[in-house]
């Protein structure tokens, strides 16, 4: 099969985690869409948002049960992509820690959030 080309029985997952919420998007065998919305935090009912939204859907499609503490039947999974505003956001907001560290090239460099890239070394 191509790179390109899809396998129609098989599950793809399109995940977005952000801060509050985490929205995941499946495309079903036989070309049904299912979107799903949860808190990213809700340890009371789940340890990870994306995996619960994963094991939602499939147990919404395939009748099977899947408990929260065991994984899932990977082989019905063609592909996983995720994407995070997580880390986006604290820089935003200024939240987190003081600065980041980039590597480009073998040459490190250190950018406060408020201030100027500065060359390590």
């Amino acid at each position: 099969m191509s790179s390109n080309a899809k396998n129609e029985s098989m599950f793809r997952f399109a995940i977005d985690r952000g801060g509050t919420f985490t929205d995941v998007y499946a495309e079903c065998p036989g070309g049904k869409i299912r979107v799903l919305k949860l808190l990213s935090e809700d340890p009371s009912n789940y340890a990870d948002a994306p995996r619960e939204g994963i094991r939602r859907i499939l147990e919404l499609e395939t009748g099977c049960k899947y408990p929260r503490n065991k994984p899932v039947d990977e082989s019905l999974i063609e592909w996983i992509r995720m994407g995070t505003t997580v880390a986006t956001n604290a820089l935003l907001e200024r939240k987190g820690m003081c600065y980041i560290t980039l590597t480009m090239n073998h040459i490190i460099f250190s950018r406060a959030r408020t201030g100027d890239i500065d060359l390590l070394s």
